[in-house]
């Protein structure tokens, strides 16, 4: 078995037809089990070496338009707008250097015309079905992934993975 870890997160709300977001954006990053280590390895070296170099603490997850801003927490550190766009280059270049595949899926409510539509059950069928074309289970069974994600989205992402017709046979959520 050839086993990739799939890591989901979001941005946007899921809400509709309320919303307080116009877009809801789910990416999936995905990598084979035995790269994770070396993916870590590289994050926390490059989040240490932001650190070092311009202030950013380690914890901080890296928001591009609360940077770009100079928006909380951000601007405490008074980093001007040239460093600030460096740092987005380097996130960038340290994206581009790690053994991984990401899919991105946008739903853009306002253009939703069906009022039943579930955001989040939509965008993660999609992705999911992206990803298994991807590892081609027709010509390789062997491939399989398994989905991590926040606590909070377990329950509804669970719901939606096991009726996604897939090729899989243990396509699963952790617990």
């Amino acid at each position: 078995v050839t086993m990739r870890i799939a890591y989901y997160d979001e941005s946007g709300d899921d809400g509709f037809p309320s919303y307080s977001s116009p877009l809801f954006v789910l990416t999936g990053v995905y990598l084979h089990y035995m790269k994770w280590k070396d993916a870590y390895a590289a994050i926390r070296d490059f989040r240490s070496e932001l650190r070092k170099r311009f202030g950013l603490l380690i914890k901080w997850e890296i928001h591009t338009k609360h940077l770009l801003l100079n928006k909380k927490p951000y601007g405490s550190l008074g980093l001007p707008v040239g460093e600030r766009i460096s740092i987005i280059g380097l996130c960038c270049n340290l994206i581009a250097s790690l053994d991984i595949k990401i899919v991105n899926v946008v739903i853009v409510k306002p253009r939703i015309r069906n009022s039943d539509y579930d955001i989040l059950d939509r965008a993660l069928t999609y992705s999911v079905q992206r990803i298994e074309n991807d590892l081609d289970p027709s010509s390789h069974p062997e491939n399989q992934f398994v989905i991590i994600t926040d606590e909070g989205r377990v329950g509804k992402m669970r719901k939606t993975t096991r009726r996604i017709p897939v090729s899989y046979t243990h396509l699963t959520l952790p617990t």
